[in-house]
């Protein structure tokens, strides 16, 4: 079985991954889309988003769009990987009936 992800598994890490990993390919998300969506103050965002950098689990690209700072975040390969395995943790905690190949 899969184990849960002590980083992704607090609820606010787990609100960003998760809709993080609903882009496609190398698309990104800016952080005030991001701030507005899942409600979160600009410092609580900001410190969860380091948190998953620092794991290798996000990518944060500082750019300015004109003369205005912007900052724009991505799912890496190996987050998506751990999210998926939390998911998959997640799941046969919830249904432990079912077995890991079903899981897939």
């Amino acid at each position: 079985m899969s184990e849960l992800d002590a980083v992704i598994h607090q609820p606010a890490r787990l609100q960003i991954m998760a809709a993080l990993s609903e882009l496609v390919g190398s698309k990104e998300v800016d952080f005030t889309f991001l701030r507005t969506k899942l409600g979160l103050t600009d410092g609580n965002l900001g410190a969860h988003l380091l948190t998953l950098e620092e794991a290798g689990y996000i990518k944060v690209k500082k750019t300015f769009v004109g003369r205005r700072p912007k900052t724009f975040l991505a799912i890496t390969t190996q987050g998506r990987k751990a999210f998926e395995s939390h998911v998959a943790a997640l799941e046969a905690i919830i249904k432990p009936g079912r077995s890991k190949s079903s899981i897939s």
